[in-house]
């Protein structure tokens, strides 16, 4: 655990040269995160003071959060990720898209407890590979899921004045365009620029809406649009450490180019009984605290980093 930490100490020349350059306000390369990746248990404490005095300088010590109600709008989706508990397949009997009546009744629940956003989370383009998903939208007269994403955001939006915040997958610029107009802001999690992870065995084989390259054009589409997005890594899904420094760095170049990220979530696997990945390793608390502490040095002060309590 965290107070098992050894004391800081003396720290060796090349990673005492890094944090001093944090400090100054400099950016850090690849090679500065590698060696911050690699930082050895003795090393950890000294990354640790020196985020947390990043962050203190822009943030102070409060922890801000949107309160919020969730609305699965549907849990179908045409990807099969080995790390998720929230999609059905077809044929099981909790697979479902809700019905207007269904978000509505979620979002008016949420606002009676104060809610002040509705957080629209569903599966991607489930009607591109399931028949069930097209008969949900033909019950529900809508030709696509992002078409009846888009009117409901309106509806709960209109009828409750709860702020929609939709995430659901790879967009093209003509979907962001609809969705734009009824969402306070929108997210997208990266994951990881892994490509490995997409092959036989990896955590996002068969998924085709996993491919980094079109997930980063979706939100450097959005920073275009002028579109808020919340984006993301999940950590310990078979990626390794240098791989979560450039999943940082692309985040902080999207960033850099478009201005749209507001905040970014440090996103830890858990391992449960009913998903292909159920025997996988889990992150320990140190591996999660490492990486929380060099996204702040990678991603500077002014960002916002959310990580699960």
């Amino acid at each position: 655990m965290i107070a098992d930490l050894p004391a800081v100490l003396a720290l060796p020349a090349d990673l005492e040269r890094i944090l001093d350059r944090t400090r100054a306000g400099q950016s850090l390369d690849a090679a500065d995160g590698y060696r911050l990746m690699r930082a050895t248990p003795t090393e950890l404490p000294s990354l640790m003071t020196a985020a947390a005095a990043l962050r203190a300088a822009a943030k102070g010590r409060t922890v801000t959060y949107s309160r919020k109600v969730f609305i699965p709008l549907t849990n179908l989706c045409r990807d099969k990720c080995g790390y998720c508990t929230f999609v059905k397949a077809p044929r099981h009997p909790d697979a479902k898209t809700l019905d207007p009546d269904d978000v509505m009744s979620i979002a008016e629940a949420g606002r009676a407890q104060g809610c002040k956003e509705a957080l629209f989370s569903l599966g991607e383009k489930p009607e591109e590979r399931f028949a069930l998903a097209r008969q949900h939208l033909r019950r529900v007269g809508h030709p696509t899921m992002t078409s009846y994403l888009a009117a409901m955001c309106e509806q709960v939006f209109e009828a409750t004045g709860l702020l929609p915040h939709a995430n659901c997958g790879v967009l093209t610029r003509d979907e962001l365009l609809q969705l734009r107009e009824v969402n306070g802001s929108m997210g997208l999690m990266l994951e990881s620029v892994s490509t490995r992870l997409l092959q036989r065995g990896g955590a996002h084989f068969g998924c085709i809406g996993k491919v980094p390259d079109s997930r980063l054009e979706t939100m450097a589409t959005a920073g275009e649009l002028g579109i808020a997005f919340t984006t993301g890594m999940l950590i310990g899904i078979g990626e390794t450490l240098e791989e979560r420094v450039d999943t940082l760095l692309a985040i902080r170049e999207l960033h850099a180019q478009h201005g749209n990220v507001q905040e970014v979530i440090i996103q830890n696997f858990r391992a449960k009984p009913d998903i292909r990945m159920h025997n996988w390793p889990e992150p320990g608390v140190l591996d999660m605290t490492r990486t929380i502490a060099v996204a702040r040095l990678l991603l500077g002060p002014a960002m916002n980093l959310q990580a699960p309590p």
